[in-house]
């Protein structure tokens, strides 16, 4: 989940790295360092902990006349989180370095192959080793000894390398890690991802496995790792710009993103619904009516947030279109049997669209036969580029490492990929219609219930903010909001969440109910309410500290507890999304409370590219 930047062209290079690893720290934290050419050499810098030390150890030298350079941010995999582990690593001679994402797997093996010849290991990292070996290949070619190290290599990687006898000239390779190329009148870049290059271009080529770049001022040549043929690259034209990357005056990115989410909201939606007839439009969908007609049965794959997504889907889909639906963690779904086959669906859903278990079960997927559709927010991700077809969520960029928008809006492409498969499967109703409407109306309720909203749930988290533990509790649509609150909480805060179906209170976790417990309950005026409150009143006998997220007008829930959020009734399966926002706001404001860094919590990054 590292972070790499590489620029070479007519700017100098220290504040064009230090600002692109500023927009890819939430890939990882635990150190950072940039190396630049200078007078026939290699400067390098590396810092132990955030961005910060970095900067301040640069700080002097942001000035100097260089124009070419390497960065990284780092999530720390192989080696514990110090300076010595820190990239670039170089190889024997010092003249060559190289930056890394990814995990080498058989790194154990090449490391004790070069010791025996000879070379030094300063650090700890599977990383090292690629620049041992390209030294080993390294006569006057720097793309062939790329090539020829990584034949060596078993596993993922994104890798940036940079040699002082090739000044102005930056190589770039990726196999299974996401990398990003961009060019710019006589500039190039590379970097992990979309966000540290707005700053300088919206022009991006998004590289393929097994395929390496040689970046030259102003230009970019392609070719394939394996066998050196050129590859002819598209140049796409992002619609992000670098104000959306920025805080905008807001004290955290999640908090901005939050408030973000009914423009996000809108943009996901818009022109793709009529309210007027129900009709859907999903230009980028690639798959028929005829074929969507042959489902049998669908398979949402996902991981983390995205999988609480895909459970919400599930109660959407088989209600209203009537097709089986199976929902599987990406990591256990690439190591199954698995029973697909061309009658299946399989649903990859992804913020980044390069989440490393979910692209890989839906590789398996895709041989097994099954038609692959991919819901996505980065355009030309590597899962939309091998998807049959795709739904973008139109969310625009999501820096703070705990999902928020990204969410919302994943739910807002699932409830419109549900209408289209209700449609054209001849099960459109006044009712679907009016859950069409009710999305387009959603957006403008948000929007006016987030300033309230925020302060009342300030308000409310002074008397658990200092909890240890903390339970979710909701039923049919709504228990994977619970979840996904859960996660959100345990995320940031560091508190100990777990969300639960009510109905399984008394398979085990009602014997945690003590006067010290908060649960929170999610119990909108929907088909199960009555349930519902029967567990919120076994809690309430137990002494539990109830928190409950309801229905405006449900007088009932005040008698149970002072502690109520009032949300606008809107049409049941539209309550996953707007009963998301207060958790969210939950989470923000009592880690914000505690002191926690909110957009960069402890262990995590935001983009799990390997295993």
């Amino acid at each position: 989940m590292c972070g790499i930047v590489g620029y070479t062209g007519p700017r100098r290079v220290v504040p064009v790295l230090l600002e692109g690893l500023r927009r890819l720290e939430y890939r990882g934290y635990d150190s950072a360092g940039l190396v630049y050419q200078e007078n026939g050499s290699l400067v390098k810098f590396r810092a132990r902990g955030k961005l910060e030390n970095l900067a301040r150890a640069v700080d002097e030298h942001v000035g100097t006349p260089s124009y070419c350079g390497l960065g990284h941010t780092r999530w720390a995999t192989h080696g514990a989180p110090t300076r010595d582990n820190a990239h670039p690593h170089s190889d024997c001679s010092g003249k060559l370095v190289v930056v890394h994402n990814g995990i080498i797997e058989n790194y154990g093996a090449l490391r004790g192959e070069l010791q025996e010849r000879g070379h030094v290991f300063t650090s700890e990292t599977d990383t090292e080793v690629l620049a041992h070996l390209i030294e080993e290949n390294l006569e006057n070619d720097l793309a062939a000894a790329v090539r020829g190290a990584l034949a060596r290599v078993e596993g993922s990687y994104a890798v940036g390398v940079c040699w002082s006898e090739r000044p102005g000239c930056l190589v770039a390779a990726r196999n299974h890690s996401p990398l990003v190329l961009g060019v710019e009148g006589e500039a190039s870049f590379m970097a992990s991802d979309i966000p540290a290059l707005l700053p300088y271009t919206r022009r991006i080529i998004f590289l393929d496995d097994l395929e390496m770049a040689v970046l030259e001022p102003g230009t970019i040549a392609v070719t394939r790792i394996d066998t050196g043929e050129p590859v002819d690259k598209e140049t796409t034209t992002i619609d992000w710009n670098a104000a959306m990357a920025e805080k905008g005056g807001f004290k955290h990115y999640m908090l901005k993103e939050i408030f973000e989410q009914p423009q996000a909201l809108i943009n996901t939606v818009s022109g793709r619904i009529v309210p007027d007839t129900g009709h859907i439009d999903l230009p980028e969908l690639g798959l028929s009516s005829a074929d969507l007609r042959k489902i049998e049965r669908i398979v949402l794959v996902a991981c983390g947030t995205s999988w609480h997504a895909a459970l919400v889907a599930k109660y959407w889909i088989e209600k209203w279109a009537g097709i089986p639906v199976e929902v599987d963690i990406a990591s256990e779904f690439r190591y199954r049997n698995l029973l697909v086959n061309e009658r299946v669906l399989t649903v990859a859903i992804s913020q980044s669209g390069e989440t490393a278990d979910t692209l890989a079960g839906i590789r398996r997927a895709s041989s097994l036969g099954s038609r692959i559709l991919t819901i996505c927010n980065v355009v030309g991700s590597t899962m939309t580029r091998e998807a049959d077809g795709v739904i973008y969520t139109c969310a625009g960029p999501e820096i703070g490492v705990a999902s928020t928008k990204a969410f919302t809006c994943q739910l807002a492409a699932l409830l419109l990929l549900t209408l289209h498969l209700a449609r054209i499967r001849g099960r459109a109703s006044a009712e679907l219609k009016a859950l069409g409407r009710g999305m387009v109306e959603l957006a403008a309720l948000v929007e006016e219930l987030l300033p309230e909203l925020r302060q009342q749930v300030r308000a409310m988290i002074e008397h658990f903010y200092d909890s240890r533990d903390f339970l979710f509790i909701g039923r049919g649509v709504n228990f994977p909001i619970a979840l996904e609150g859960a996660l959100k909480l345990k995320e940031i805060s560091y508190i100990h969440a777990e969300g639960y179906a009510a109905g399984e209170l008394k398979h085990g976790p009602i014997a945690l109910i003590d006067r010290d417990m908060p649960v929170l309950a999610l119990v909108p005026g929907d088909s199960v309410y009555p349930k519902t409150i029967s567990n919120i009143e076994e809690i309430k006998a137990r002494q539990g500290r109830l928190l409950l997220i309801g229905s405006r007008g449900d007088d009932h829930l005040s008698s149970l507890t002072d502690d109520v959020l009032y949300l606008p009734v809107v049409q049941e399966d539209l309550n996953p999304i707007l009963y998301t926002i207060p958790a969210q706001l939950l989470a923000y404001e009592i880690a914000d409370r505690r002191g926690c860094d909110v957009d960069q919590p402890r262990n995590l990054a935001k983009s799990v590219t390997v295993e």
